[in-house]
């Protein structure tokens, strides 16, 4: 095989290799799905989501298109007005009987008094009774008499229906029930009592449905019984036949009038005849009211008081008998697993595949509103389907993976940065680590150009000193030389470059760029910091190594200002973090020349370009324009004698 063979193979593995997906990441992904399905479906079992879905299905209710108040129904509201006229509560049996009475001289097709009357209030009370006795004329009772209120002794049997009205656990009527099983037999609902004539006289009545014979079919309305855990629901209490309320906006339920103006006012024919009519109060001081979908939203009288949610639900009968209005639906507990479970799955994938913080929280928020339309689309078609398990199973697989992720990346930051920290400094380990896109891509850092503060440091006759010494000895002697060191510069924002056996070369100004002359300026006074920090520290290292056996050391330290090109250096199999330029020879020459020249432990030499930037901070003994090695042009040299007085 030919090296050209040889070369073409390798791109090709190359770009395999970088087309394939991360599977290490979509490990993840797959471990932060079962996290999300386990923890929403276990919060769902537990009823914990329940009063997120139920909040969401109240906002679902309020936020339909409003519907025209139902002219098929008459409600007669007791008022506070009302009372203060009557002067009494409860009415006479008299003013109730006055009531029906006129009422049914207009013709409507049932009357509800959704008032308890389970014993006499005289005087009238055989006028009352008479008018209960009317086949189209409903009146209420509790489903358990013994404990509640029976229902009229005058009222037959077949006209009586229970008023209670099921509420969640935050107290909101949600539902409605048809059917109930009383000590005493079958009941209907006081609102299926009343909207079963109206219907029956468009020839439509209560039967079986084809789809199942123990589901109630009115009409065109199949009505399927909620179960323990319909939509939002986790294990609510579904007991006899039970359906979800659609309602009405509270302000559009139907046509009102009150008791006084149907008992002595003018009472258009029109408003009763062919209607459904319903007595009850409204007066906040008698405390039939409930709270309802629209409560949250209610600037004032957020209940609503018990006959209008009757009325409620008798609109909602007849329009789903005469197929106006569907009846709410909800999916199976399978479907609404597998909605709920396809959302965390779109979570894991959006975690996987994104990083970038802006697209990662844009598809997160479009996702959402998505879910929210489709909820929302669905629900004005009358489904309810589960908002909360799936938001919430997005938002955690998509956190979680995207944590674990960040928490991966800083891990390999770590030992990335603890890896090139042997070798380098960390400054120039975190310069690598900004960069790796570039290292894993191109396999280099590109160079970048700027000015920097290059020191080099050299020990005084090493070679005579290291003949002299065992290789233990001599490794012990170095370290704790540049232990010193390393800790000057690094305390000073330098960065040890290279480490060349006998001396080492430090850099200041990287790996950042400098924009300001004034930065420059602290770079270089950093690093002439960092040399008479140098000298200082030799000086006592210098006292106390004869006492160990260790020889004196001196040393010299040239420091130049310049630009420089900074950049990885090296093939694919060894890198380096360089730093090159004619600054950095200058430097290590500053440091080599004019050797028998050694007026201290620690000479310290600089160059006019440096001093421009150094100001008069320091004390400096000129040496004069002086040719350095490979240096065409004479360099002004200077040796820092310590800093300036104050």
């Amino acid at each position: 095989m030919t090296e050209t063979h040889r070369s073409r193979l390798l791109r090709l593995a190359k770009q395999v290799h970088a087309s394939l997906p991360d599977f290490a990441s979509l490990r993840v992904a797959g471990v932060g799905v079962g996290i999300a399905i386990a923890l929403v479906f276990g919060l769902r079992s537990l009823g914990g989501l329940e009063p997120l879905e139920l909040g969401y299905y109240d906002w679902l209710m309020r936020s339909r298109p409003h519907r025209e108040p139902d002219s098929r129904l008459l409600i007669i509201s007791v008022t506070e007005a009302d009372l203060r006229t009557l002067q009494r509560w409860p009415a006479t049996d008299i003013i109730l009987a006055r009531l029906i009475q006129r009422l049914q001289a207009h013709e409507p097709h049932s009357i509800g008094l959704d008032i308890y009357r389970d014993f006499p209030i005289a005087p009238g009370s055989s006028e009352f009774a008479t008018q209960l006795q009317q086949p189209n004329v409903f009146t209420i009772r509790n489903i358990d008499t013994l404990v509640g209120t029976p229902a009229p002794p005058a009222s037959p049997a077949a006209q009586v229906g229970f008023n209670e009205l099921p509420f969640d656990a935050d107290g909101v009527v949600r539902r409605q029930i048809l059917f109930a099983e009383a000590e005493d037999g079958a009941l209907f609902s006081f609102a299926l009592q009343l909207a079963l004539p109206y219907l029956a006289s468009r020839e439509i009545v209560p039967q079986g449905s084809t789809e199942n014979p123990e589901w109630l079919q009115l009409g065109a309305a199949t009505f399927v019984p909620l179960t323990p855990d319909a939509g939002g629901y986790h294990n609510v209490e579904a007991d006899g036949y039970q359906v979800l309320l659609d309602y009405r906006a509270p302000q559009e339920i139907a046509p009102t009038i009150s008791l006084t103006q149907a008992l002595f006012g003018y009472l258009d024919p029109e408003r009763v005849r062919g209607k459904v009519v319903l007595i009850g109060s409204v007066a906040p001081s008698l405390r039939d009211n409930f709270f309802t979908p629209f409560s949250s939203a209610a600037r004032t009288s957020p209940r609503l008081p018990g006959v209008l949610i009757h009325a409620q639900i008798v609109s909602q009968l007849l329009d789903a008998a005469t197929g106006e209005r569907s009846l709410l639906w909800f999916w199976s507990e399978r479907l609404e697993r597998l909605w709920i479970a396809a959302w965390i799955l779109w979570g894991g994938l959006v975690g996987w595949r994104l990083r970038h913080p802006l697209v990662l929280t844009l598809t997160i928020g479009i996702s959402l509103l998505l879910l929210s339309a489709a909820s929302l689309l669905l629900f004005l078609q009358a489904g309810w389907i589960p908002f909360a398990a799936p938001a919430l199973g997005l938002i955690v697989t998509t956190g979680f993976v995207v944590s674990y992720q960040s928490y991966e990346n800083y891990r390999q930051q770590q030992i990335v940065m603890r890896l090139l920290g042997q070798n380098t400094s960390p400054e120039i380990a975190e310069a690598l680590w900004k960069g790796r896109d570039n290292l894993l891509k191109a396999g280099r850092l590109p160079g970048i150009r700027l000015v920097a503060t290059t020191l080099f440091l050299d020990i005084r006759g090493f070679s005579t000193i290291s003949e002299k010494m065992s290789p233990e000895v001599l490794l012990c002697w170095l370290n704790e030389l540049f232990a010193e060191v390393t800790g000057e510069v690094l305390s000073r924002q330098g960065i040890i470059n290279k480490f060349t056996g006998d001396g080492l070369m430090a850099v200041f100004g990287v790996p950042l760029s400098r924009i300001h002359k004034s930065e420059v300026g602290q770079d270089a006074g950093r690093a002439v910091d960092c040399a008479l920090a140098i000298a200082r520290n030799l000086q006592s290292l210098n006292q106390d190594w004869p006492q160990r056996g260790f020889p004196q050391m001196q040393m010299r330290i040239g420091i130049f200002t310049g630009p420089a090109i900074v950049g990885s250096v090296g093939g694919k199999d060894r890198l380096e973090y360089g730093v090159l330029g004619d600054s950095v020879n200058t430097a290590a020459r500053l440091e080599n020349c004019e050797k028998h020249r050694q007026p201290d432990d620690c000479r310290i030499l600089i160059a006019r370009e440096t001093l421009l930037y150094l100001g008069d901070r320091y004390q400096v003994e000129s040496w004069g324009p002086i040719a350095l090695k490979g240096k065409e042009q004479m360099i002004e040299v200077y040796r820092i004698l310590g800093a300036a007085p104050e």
